[in-house]
């Protein structure tokens, strides 16, 4: 393994391909295990190379969140893909090319009738669709229980021309909010009972029901009425992740090692050169009330160890990060030296970055295009 700290000059998003790989892996011999299909969210690392790694698992389908997305990820000969965000209609079109250029199989989300009418109105060409139901986070898709709106959305998909009704979808994004292994279980079992009573509605009984959030993907044990899970962050997790218990810390796989650039001892402060445009501005709201940013090790050969108390970064601003520094402590944050940034949210990072640095010193910038 190549030393890679003496050649680190700036912000840089260092990756784990151990600890990346095993997540993979846990995640696909968890999907065999409960006999259901697995399509990974590729949103949160958006590489070509990494997609290689899933391929090694056996992955053969995927999930993205934008047109941009499928299209690049179909230019690297991924041929089954589930686009995760409501159609946005003015993409229609590129949408449609890409289609029809290489028979891709791809998947849309509806989101509401009003949405679905747009779409049938716009779209010439053949695609899968979801309907998208909100069990609970309260951000987009048609209410659970709204039965006359999930029937006629899935009458009108069923004899559209263009489009062919695949199943319905959810995310249960509130389970981020959530402490314990209970809670995840409960939020589960309860999205798993609305997304039952909401395939119901539909009037197919052999449609895809599928469910995406890495919280509840990594914690709970049984599927419940779920055929499919789409799960993203698990593949880097991160700070947000370990404190909810959907991992530990020495399971996530990408650190931002940053230069310190001065300390200031009265205050037992250090300020590093990373800042907002690096780790995004995603805070985290600890249990005892404070924000941070991150969470801080020390770089090392083999990747990154935490100290034995823990340290954050508590101030953010575009360039700059300060950290909050112990007085014991303060003597091992030396100017000129490099720590580690454990990220709020990965993938809020990752594609700030665009590009990571893996331990062997390898450069992987296979990006999906903005």
């Amino acid at each position: 393994m190549k030393n890679i700290i003496p050649d680190i000059r700036k912000p840089v998003l260092v990756l784990d391909e151990k600890k990346c790989r095993e997540n993979i892996r846990m995640m696909a011999l968890k999907a065999e295990r409960w006999g259901v299909n697995f399509r990974p969210h590729f949103k949160t690392h958006q590489s070509a190379t990494i997609g290689t790694w899933f391929r090694e698992e056996g992955v053969k389908s995927i999930t993205v969140s934008s047109v941009t997305m499928a299209s690049y990820f179909a230019s690297k000969g991924w041929n089954d893909i589930t686009i995760a965000f409501p159609l946005n209609i003015r993409e229609a079109d590129s949408l449609g090319k890409l289609i029809n250029d290489t028979q891709v199989t791809i998947s849309i989300i509806t989101s509401g009738h009003e949405h679905l009418n747009m779409v049938l109105k716009k779209i010439d060409f053949r695609a899968g669709c979801f309907i998208k139901i909100d069990t609970g986070y309260r951000r987009t898709g048609v209410d659970w229980d709204d039965k006359e709106q999930i029937v006629r959305m899935a009458n009108e998909i069923k004899e559209s021309n263009t489009l062919r009704f695949k199943g319905i979808l959810t995310h249960s994004g509130h389970s981020y909010n959530m402490h314990s292994r209970e809670e995840a279980e409960r939020i589960f079992h309860d999205s798993s009972e609305k997304m039952a009573m909401a395939g119901k509605y539909t009037g197919y009984n052999d449609i895809i029901i599928s469910t995406g959030d890495t919280p509840l993907c990594s914690m709970v044990e049984e599927p419940g009425i779920f055929n499919e899970i789409r799960p993203g962050n698990f593949v880097f997790y991160d700070l947000m992740q370990a404190e909810i218990g959907s991992c530990t810390r020495d399971q996530i796989a990408v650190a931002l090692f940053c230069p310190i650039v001065d300390r200031n001892i009265r205050r037992n402060e250090v300020l590093i050169y990373g800042g907002g445009v690096h780790l995004s501005k995603e805070l985290l709201i600890m249990r005892d009330g404070t924000k941070v940013y991150g969470e801080i090790a020390f770089p090392s050969e083999n990747g990154w160890n935490f100290p034995e108390e823990r340290i954050f970064l508590t101030k953010i601003t575009q360039e700059h990060g300060i950290i909050s520094v112990p007085s014991h402590m303060i003597n091992r944050f030396s100017p000129g030296n490099l720590i580690a940034v454990i990220p709020v949210h990965s993938c809020m990072t990752a594609d700030a970055n665009r590009k990571y640095i893996t331990l062997d010193g390898d450069e992987i910038d296979d990006f999906t295009p903005k």
